[in-house]
């Protein structure tokens, strides 16, 4: 041992190094792995991971120690998994939102409200000046901020669209988290192409007004429309809104289940038109489709396709305005043998109170008149016109409107 320590003591500093020197006697000299002992790749992985900086990978906290040939003591890893943060609106995940509107839809908000304990009403100062122009306030925004923010909107008629638009473009400015526009009726989706150089596509304005809605502080606004007039309108809307498309047919199918003949449905639609919206959901049921020709100065409804004879025949399109077209389509399937005739649209219109052609059968024929006229309340002033009276039912959008803010 002291024969060796001496030959180490007297190792010049080239063979420190490692150069190649001769040494005296078969004694053997230490190597360079022994006078500066390099660690190996495996050693310094595991001090790497025992000096990591816990950004949620490898940790040597709680590790076991081993040694290898060596004699270097290494720290097993534990590999913890990665934090992955929670995002909001996750699958599962419930919203609570804010719900302002406009004074025509205050009944609905508060249906909305009474469906879903996480959606709060708000309210809005709709009042004017004296020239007639909006004068609005938010009650209490500074509480807003960071929520989730829902608009529920009428455009009835232009007079209102201006002080309407006025809120939903203020409401994403006020640091709130997400803005949703609830839009149950969109009302120049009618307008939607040209026929003639100099025609101008309303449905086209309209679109492009509200996809520059500004963005919130999660994004883009959304948009919720019901039974939308034309399939290509949702083309429309530009990349700065969020347009979610949503139909009023769930609704009538499940009250076509409550029926006491309800075994005995068949769909009609009055022109392909509404056949192409509305036949995929309507699917199981039978089907006559209508078409409208024209004879002379008339426009003549004739069945295209389908048997009406002894059934109950519910008529559906996505709106009506004057009802002419309805009621030619009620007589025509009456003619052909229908045993009840009702009628299902979405957004009921009905200017000039059109509503007051719709006559109920009162359990004679079909030709006297419809037995049931079910509409939403996606209109609300003509709802409070008909809401009392035979044939109408409304269908309320409540549910399908709590479900869509929880997207």
């Amino acid at each position: 041992m002291a024969t060796a320590a001496s030959a180490s003591a007297s190792a010049s500093p080239a063979a420190a190094f490692g150069a190649k020197t001769r040494r005296p006697g078969p004694s053997p000299s230490p190597s360079p792995a022994s006078a500066f002992a390099r660690p190996s790749p495996r050693a310094s992985a595991a001090g790497r991971l025992h000096a990591s900086l816990h950004l949620g990978g490898a940790s040597a906290t709680g590790s076991s120690i081993v040694s290898n040939a060596s004699g270097i003591h290494l720290a097993a890893p534990v590999l913890a998994p990665l934090a992955v943060p929670k995002m909001t609106g996750a699958v599962g995940a419930h919203k609570n939102v804010l719900l302002f509107h406009c004074e025509e839809m205050r009944e609905l908000a508060e249906q909305v409200v009474a469906r879903n304990d996480d959606i709060e009403l708000r309210s809005i100062s709709w009042r004017t000046f004296a020239d007639g122009f909006p004068n609005l306030f938010i009650s209490n925004a500074h509480t807003i901020r960071g929520r989730h923010v829902a608009f529920l909107a009428s455009f009835s008629s232009p007079s209102v669209i201006f002080e309407q638009l006025s809120i939903i473009y203020a409401l994403p400015k006020l640091f709130i988290s997400s803005f949703t526009l609830i839009l149950p009726f969109f009302p120049t989706g009618t307008s939607e192409r040209m026929e003639d150089e100099g025609d101008v596509a309303t449905a086209f304005t309209l679109a492009r007004i509200l996809s520059n809605i500004p963005i919130s502080r999660g994004g883009p606004s959304s948009l919720v429309i019901f039974d939308i007039h034309a399939l290509q309108e949702r083309f429309y809307f530009g990349d700065s809104v969020l347009p979610c498309f949503e139909s009023g047919i769930p609704l009538l199918k499940s009250r076509l289940q409550e029926l006491p003949d309800s075994d005995n449905i068949t769909i009609a639609f009055p022109d392909d038109g509404a056949w192409k919206r509305f036949y995929k959901q309507l699917q199981h049921f039978p089907m006559v489709v209508c078409n409208k020709v024209r004879e002379g100065e008339q426009r003549i409804v004739r069945i295209k396709e389908g048997d009406p004879r002894g059934r109950h025949v519910v008529i559906v399109d996505d709106l009506v305005q004057s009802g002419g077209t309805l009621i030619e389509c009620q007589k025509v399937l009456a003619e052909h043998g229908a045993a009840k005739v009702s009628a299902y649209v979405t957004h009921g219109i009905f200017p000039n109170k059109s509503w007051e052609k719709f006559q109920p059968d009162n359990g004679e024929s079909p030709g006297h008149g419809l037995s049931h006229f079910w509409i939403t309340d996606s209109c609300p002033l003509t709802v409070n016109a008909v809401k009392d009276r035979q044939p109408f039912e409304i269908l309320s959008l409540a549910g399908p409107i709590a479900s869509a803010l929880q997207i």
